[in-house]
């Protein structure tokens, strides 16, 4: 050639392309990846999900078999509740005098208490029994405790004697002197139990009942009412009692 140049056939050839280099990344410990300290992440999170998943699982296992366990004593016992009726009442002193706050009282009660369960016998261990006269407790006796059968009724016989000081007011005295002018005094007799349940030879259970029942009591002098208003013709009315809540 003139030029001295390599015969290039008329193509162009332009400057060489440079390979591409090569990069390393190193992760960073806020890397998601499970490098040195991601797979420790991985796994710490792997057993807080398994721990959490195994406590929910023995959670709902143990309230599956308690309320099986439950459903299967309730056929086995089906129990029922005691049933409490105050069946008579004598009341043959109730005076009240405003110089001193005193009450002066005789009251006698026979209340029957019902088992009505066929295969759960009761312990009484506690009988308390309390009057009241306008929410004001005047006397407390404690019952001798006894144990009670199968489908079995029971009477108890509290007696109240004596005399107690009690605020009345105003309105007080004016409800007192109203009922006595009826012949009729409204006096709540509660009983404070503590009873224990006993299946065959299984004995279970302490269990503290309140028995509210709101008496409606006639006063009597020698067998006889003392005025002519009163319910049933001076009567006393059997009364259901109530679980005090």
């Amino acid at each position: 050639m003139a030029n001295g140049q390599p015969h290039l056939n008329g193509a162009f050839y332009g400057p060489s392309i440079p390979a591409p280099s090569k990069s390393y990344h190193r992760p960073s410990r806020g890397d998601g990846g499970c490098g040195c300290c991601g797979c420790l992440g991985c796994l710490c999170n792997c057993c807080c999900g398994c721990i959490v998943n195994l406590i929910c699982q023995i959670i709902i296992t143990v309230v599956i078999v308690v309320g099986i366990v439950v459903f299967l004593l309730w056929l086995i016992f089906r129990p029922n509740l005691l049933q409490f009726h105050a069946v008579d009442a004598s009341l043959t002193q109730f005076n009240f005098s405003t110089a001193n706050n005193n009450l002066h009282y005789n009251l006698a009660l026979n209340v029957t208490a019902r088992n009505p369960n066929r295969r759960i016998g009761i312990y009484y261990d506690d009988v308390e029994v309390s009057a009241f006269y306008e929410s004001q407790r005047f006397s407390t006796v404690n019952l001798s405790q006894f144990y009670q059968g199968h489908k079995n009724t029971s009477l108890l016989s509290p007696t109240f004697v004596g005399q107690h000081m009690i605020l009345l007011g105003t309105d007080g005295i004016s409800s007192f002197n109203s009922e006595k002018s009826s012949g009729i005094f409204k006096i709540d007799v509660k009983l404070n139990l503590r009873v224990r349940f006993k299946f065959g030879f299984v004995k279970f259970g302490h269990y503290k009942p309140k028995i509210n029942c709101p008496l409606k009591v006639p006063l009597t002098s020698n067998g006889t009412s003392s005025s002519s208003s009163s319910s049933s013709n001076g009567v006393f009315e059997t009364t259901k009692c109530s679980y005090d809540l």
